[in-house]
């Protein structure tokens, strides 16, 4: 082969490699910042007679910058929008003529950006300090869903009908309705609280570690039942809230004036008041000193709008049940001798939970040391991921059966509960009759119940005809730290009422009478399921948790 055409095939080769690496390079892209970021303002109603606009406050946006993909605008009263675009209309709501810093974020590829800051001076003729006062009382405010009153929450249409466009006909909740099921219980755990901090009102949901969710929005929380669910959600951290005049449908009826206020509440970094429907902004349609009714069109179906009720005084469920305590103690295990437990007290259940117990559970109880001891003054009962009886786990059940039972009474457990998805600890008591008297006829009192997968939320329940299974009488509370601190579980059993409480919190009551189960002997029962139909999805990185109890006393 001659040097000229040894020369021409390197060259050749040469062209085809600088090819492919221009194509890759290409393909790739450019991850530079954009440039050119300019950003102009329209004051809306902005005259010479009028330099600071027409006193709605509003301000269009429009920013442009070469290789940009999308725009955030962050103001200085504390909100914030995206857009797309780079348009966006924003209506400023502090009474007066003031001075706004605005920050502009354009993002490019490979989330580079570039920022700039622009002023603006705009007036709003809009306040309501009445609202204000009454949503903070001056400084800060507690409010509560009113739980005990019918309607509190609801739902109807949200078009140009001006008859029915303002309360809820389709749907309106009775009174505790929700605290009858866990999974929507968590709804009355919330703390809204609102504050004034100098001029800016500000907003603070405390729902204790879950969120009841309208089903189309299941995901943001972690679901996918395809109901509406309490779900663990972090509410955690202020919301800035400005206010401004409604623009809603209920101000096109020829009554709104009686149907409405007409103030918007618009809520900072998704905020939302309890019940999450994808919105963030509230038309409060009446409120005074202890009372709101707000309206939201819920978010990706704007044919609907939700009502909710609020109250100052946190509702009691029950609250004119006779309360009854017994200060006698009859009975008692402080699980102060280190060992196997005290078989003058207890005895084992055993067997698989998958066929055994009724609950589809995936654990086989043992009398293991490993499941169940009692050491350095706690009794520890220690689910484990380990093969057991041809289960894929084991741990262990304790009873009083054939030990003690009784009738009326105060049972007090204090209790650190196991943590992990999967994990299903109880407290309870069943009726010493069951053999001959079949659940749900012989009675069932769950005096804690806890599923891993609701981290933190407490259930107290009543099994027994008519109310079983998943139609249980029902209530539940959200605790903080019931896998890290123990608690006291308690129920004060009476002729009258069964009433649950934690850490001398009622969280659940049912009047007694002689048509229920409850007026007979019961005996203990304590331990950690795994899995099942109320303790759900096991948690693949599970490997071991234990529930430790500290002491069970009886009072009569």
């Amino acid at each position: 082969m001659s040097k000229n055409i040894i020369i021409k095939i390197v060259s050749i080769f040469t062209i085809l490699l600088m090819t492919g690496c221009q194509k890759d390079d290409f393909t790739f892209g450019s991850i530079d910042s954009p440039t050119n970021l300019k950003v102009t303002s329209e004051v809306i109603g902005k005259t010479a007679t009028a330099p600071n606009g027409d006193g709605s406050g509003t301000v269009k946006f429009t920013a442009k910058a070469d290789g940009a993909i999308s725009y955030k605008y962050v103001y200085s009263d504390g909100t914030s929008d995206n857009a797309p675009n780079g348009v966006v209309t924003k209506r400023f709501t502090k009474t007066g003529v003031n001075t706004y810093t605005v920050t502009v974020i354009a993002s490019g590829k490979g989330g580079v950006s570039s920022t700039t800051t622009t002023d603006v001076t705009v007036k709003s003729d809009f306040s309501d300090p009445e609202a204000v006062q009454f949503l903070t009382g001056g400084t800060s405010k507690k409010w509560y869903w009113s739980a005990s009153e019918a309607g509190h929450l609801g739902v109807g249409q949200n078009d140009g009908d001006a008859t029915k466009n303002y309360f809820g006909n389709y749907y309106q909740a009775g009174a505790w309705e929700k605290a009858g099921s866990p999974t929507s219980s968590c709804l009355y755990g919330n703390e809204l609280t609102f504050s004034l901090e100098g001029d800016q009102l500000k907003f603070q949901l405390n729902n204790g570690g879950a969120t009841f969710f309208n089903a189309a929005f299941e995901s943001v929380g972690g679901g996918s039942s395809g109901s509406d669910a309490c779900l663990p959600y972090d509410t955690s951290g202020k919301k800035s809230v400005s206010l401004s005049p409604s623009e809603s449908v209920v101000m096109q009826n020829p009554n709104h004036a009686t149907q409405t206020r007409g103030t918007m509440m618009n809520f900072s970094d998704n905020g939302f008041m309890g019940y999450y429907i994808g919105q963030s902004s509230y038309e409060i349609l009446s409120i005074t000193a202890n009372r709101m009714v707000v309206r939201a069109v819920m978010g990706g179906n704007a044919s609907l709008a939700w009502y909710h009720i609020f109250t100052t005084t946190k509702p009691t469920q029950n609250p004119t049940t006779p309360d009854k305590d017994y200060t006698n103690l009859v009975w008692s295990d402080e699980f102060n001798t280190d060992g196997a437990p005290d078989a003058s007290k207890w005895v084992y259940d055993l067997g698989r939970g998958d066929n055994g117990w009724g609950n589809n559970e995936k654990q086989n109880y043992t009398n293991s040391s490993t499941n169940v001891i009692v050491q350095g003054g706690n009794l520890k009962i220690t689910a484990k991921k380990e093969a057991s009886g041809g289960a894929d786990y084991s741990s262990a059940r304790l009873k009083s059966e054939g030990k003690y039972k009784f009738t009326y009474g105060k049972v007090e457990v204090r209790a650190k509960l196991p943590i992990g998805g999967g994990t299903w600890p109880a407290i309870w008591m069943l009726g010493a009759n069951y053999a001959t008297n079949a659940w749900p006829a012989c009675g069932e009192l769950d005096i804690m119940e806890h599923v891993g997968n609701s981290q933190n939320v407490i259930h107290g329940t009543l099994h027994y005809p008519g109310h079983f299974g998943g139609t249980a009488n029902t209530g539940s509370k959200t605790i903080a730290n019931v896998s890290t601190e123990f608690h006291i579980y308690k129920t004060i059993w009476s002729p009258e009422a069964v009433k649950i409480y934690v850490d001398n919190e009622l969280i659940h009551s049912v009047a007694n009478d002689a048509s229920l189960p409850f007026n007979k002997d019961f005996f203990l029962i304590l331990n950690v399921a795994m899995g099942g139909n109320f303790g759900g999805n096991i948690d693949a990185a599970f490997t071991q948790s234990s529930m430790e109890i500290d002491y069970v006393r009886v009072y009569q």
